[in-house]
């Protein structure tokens, strides 16, 4: 049974009845527009036998959304409010289907596999807030092997980043720690209007799907020091970039030849294959500091 979805009216009369206003710090733009959500859980692609995991529900405009579609839905919510009333809402509007909820009073960059083991998560979909985005999606997918794919609405800006490739102008730490889990692709533009607040940014949808890290002889912690070295210093060749990665110019040099790479490469060039076979040609002491 599909459930009642909010509109702006319900929105506001939730948040009136809560006392809840959206905030800044907290990356707050509460979706209103029943039909974008009914778009992006039909993008997310949900099987029946599928474990939503929700960072961020807010008031529950995704929520409700995801009950029906999904055999059960973890929502991670920090605001205690917020936390607190979803229950209630989800019996409201979502009727027998609320019973597949369970909400977690969390901040999702600490969340563990232990907290969200019964049952555990495969399909992250959600509207998040615009300031944690990144660290939240590497965090979950680090934390959550169980973790398959997902759909994520962010700042269009940061989508972009997400799903660029090698030699884009905005491809860089973001897009290369996501390819090394997962493969990931645009979903489409979501308008400011259908946020309240109205945020003065479109929103963009990435989806993924988990793939197996490109190689098993280096650990992630490896490759993403040199990802964080190289494009620390993105305008340097990588021979210098990774210099004090490497402990020197040359040892660096001989870690990227040894790894078939150019050192006069740049960061932005490279795949994460390539930040892995440099990665696994790592000199005796080179660092390997996220």
């Amino acid at each position: 049974m599909a459930a009642d979805l909010l509109g702006p009216a319900e929105i506001r009369d939730l948040a009136a009845r809560l006392g809840v206003a959206p905030t800044k710090k907290l990356g707050q733009n509460f979706v209103h527009d029943p039909n974008t959500v009914r778009r992006i859980v039909a993008a997310a692609g949900l099987t029946p036998d599928d474990v939503a995991l929700e960072v961020g529900p807010g008031l529950g405009s995704l929520t409700l959304g995801l009950l029906p579609a999904a055999a059960h839905v973890h929502a991670v919510e920090i605001d205690p409010t917020l936390a607190g009333a979803l229950p209630e809402t989800a019996a409201r509007f979502a009727g027998p289907d609320a019973t597949r909820l369970t909400v977690h009073r969390a901040d999702a960059l600490r969340v563990t596999a232990a907290d969200l083991a019964d049952p555990a998560p495969t399909a992250l979909v959600a509207n998040l807030p615009y300031n944690v985005a990144v660290p939240v999606v590497l965090h979950l997918l680090a934390e959550l092997p169980s973790l398959r794919g997902g759909l994520v609405m962010v700042q269009k800006e940061v989508a972009d980043r997400l799903v660029a490739g090698p030699g884009s102008r905005v491809y860089g730490i973001p897009s290369v720690k996501l390819a090394w889990y997962a493969s990931a692709r645009s979903a489409g533009r979501v308008p400011p209007n259908v946020f309240w607040p109205v945020p003065n940014v479109d929103s963009g949808l990435v989806a993924f799907t988990r793939r197996e890290p490109p190689r098993s002889d280096v650990s992630r912690t490896r490759v993403f020091a040199v990802v964080d070295a190289a494009f620390a210093q993105r305008r340097k060749t990588l021979r210098a970039a990774l210099a004090g990665w490497a402990q020197g110019a040359d040892r660096a040099e001989a870690a990227l030849t040894a790894a078939g790479v150019d050192p006069g490469a740049r960061g932005e060039q490279l795949t994460v294959e390539q930040f892995a076979a440099i990665a696994a040609s790592a000199p005796a002491g080179a660092s390997s500091a996220q």
